[in-house]
């Protein structure tokens, strides 16, 4: 009876609204916070908008898929750790049982026309999302010129210094801090006329749940109880030797610690690591695995099993080969995805107490503006691959503005992104529906241009 009394919105109802929402999750990180800010504060009144920017801006500086652990993080304000639980695991889901599907469908049968018209149609889709993304973030939390010019910086730091994204993520929460300790206002969202509802978590309600020690430690010894158990069932069944699913599940369980910035401040490491150190898959299958991520819901994280499924595939260490390749993916998703909920529950009840603080506030905003700048560098990085075959940089190797080689550019991609872009921001369709329309199109280019 308990359970219910903690529910601000009925169980069912949340539970049905994140399985809506987890099958629109398309478009990386930017695409899923649009989403879900769209679904949680602007239609269904859930949330507040600070409430959800200071949730976001928490998330930005973990380790490992932020709008996964945004998705929790909200899932526990609404329902507490059950709702948490539901809606971390519905975020990834679809995902993974679509790159299950799609990773069978690779090594079973290859490349074929209907995989190739797909992928020509959902790509630019995808940027048309994240565009969506800049503005709507964009218009909500650059509030002041401050804001304005971290996001600026941010984007210029990765964009064209290449600095790693820890490092802006850091850098705009001491700026933050520093603005709000000498001028206060300068990092304060200024009150917006809402003549809506007011929401069921409102920004400046303080969340029930009390942080303890003892609390602490039954949550981290459960979570690390769960989190490893598998891997150590893999070694125990393999008679304690070293194999490729063994080998897999250390590998992106420790990943998953490290994993700051995001999937594309990753994707290198993983690369070099699984292709060159393991040989799970050669750099080309690499490159097809990301598509494979782009093109389905969920973090783009999950590109890890496409890698996990090759490698027990081809190494299954006396299983079946399928059997292998299932279990050596579900592992590795099993060992990537667990952490998010651990730093949620232990993190999140010492956030909610600190947000009357002013100086973690400013520095929360200054990490908020970031990420509009964090959001635009992935649409130009998006941009730049779609639309265009070849790419080059102004400036130095690791230094200088990405652009792209207009004599590459890539009519059909520009094609599509053009229609999802008048879909999304002029007829403002839902994500789903013109990433449909999208992928018929783009099939429907490839059967004519074959």
């Amino acid at each position: 009876m308990r359970r219910a009394s903690n529910d601000l919105v009925p169980l069912r109802e949340a539970t049905r609204a994140w399985f809506l929402i987890s099958l629109q999750t398309f478009g990386g990180p930017a695409g899923q916070i649009a989403v879900m800010q769209r679904e949680l504060v602007d239609e269904r009144r859930w949330l507040g908008e600070r409430r959800f920017l200071h949730a976001l801006s928490y998330c930005m500086l973990l380790p490992g898929p932020e709008a996964q652990q945004l998705a929790v993080y909200a899932g526990w304000l609404l329902n507490g750790w059950l709702g948490g639980l539901i809606a971390g695991v519905l975020f990834v889901l679809p995902g993974v049982v679509a790159l299950l599907a799609l990773s069978w469908a690779y090594v079973a049968h290859g490349d074929t026309v209907v995989v190739t018209g797909l992928f020509l149609g959902l790509a630019p889709a995808v940027l048309a999302v994240v565009v969506q993304a800049v503005v709507r973030i964009g218009g909500r939390a650059l509030h002041g010129r401050t804001a304005v010019l971290l996001a600026l910086g941010a984007f210029v730091g990765l964009a064209v210094l290449g600095l790693p994204f820890p490092l802006v993520v850091l850098g705009a929460g001491v700026v933050g801090w520093l603005v709000g300790r000498r001028d206060p206002a300068a990092m304060t969202a200024p009150a917006v006329a809402d003549d809506g509802p007011p929401p069921v978590v409102p920004d400046d309600a303080l969340h029930r749940a009390a942080p303890s020690a003892r609390r602490n430690l039954l949550v981290l010894a459960l979570g690390l109880a769960v989190w490893v158990a598998p891997v150590l069932l893999v070694w125990a069944l393999a008679g304690g030797r070293e194999t490729v699913l063994t080998d897999q599940g250390l590998f992106f369980g420790g990943l998953a610690l490290v994993t700051f910035g995001g999937a594309y401040a990753v994707l290198s490491y993983v690369a070099q690591a699984a292709v060159e150190s393991y040989g799970w898959l050669s750099a080309n299958e690499m490159a097809k695995g990301l598509a494979l991520a782009e093109s389905t819901p969920g973090p783009l994280i999950i590109v890890v099993q496409f890698v996990a499924f090759l490698g027990a595939y081809r190494d299954p260490g006396g299983l079946d080969p399928w059997v292998a390749a299932v279990v050596g993916s579900l592992l590795t998703v099993w060992v990537t995805f667990v952490p998010s909920f651990l730093f949620i529950f232990l993190g999140a009840p010492y956030v909610e107490r600190l947000r009357g603080n002013r100086a973690l506030t400013a520095a929360l905003a200054g990490v908020t503006a970031a990420v509009v700048g964090v959001i635009a560098n992935l649409a130009l990085y998006f941009a730049v691959h779609t639309l265009f075959a070849d790419t080059r940089r102004l400036g130095a190797e690791h230094l200088g503005l990405l652009v792209p080689v207009w004599s590459s550019v890539v009519w059909p991609a520009v094609l599509v992104a053009a229609v999802a872009l008048v879909l999304v921001l002029r007829l403002r369709w839902s994500v789903l529906r013109t990433l449909g329309v999208c992928a018929l199109l783009g099939l429907g280019l490839e059967v004519l241009l074959s």
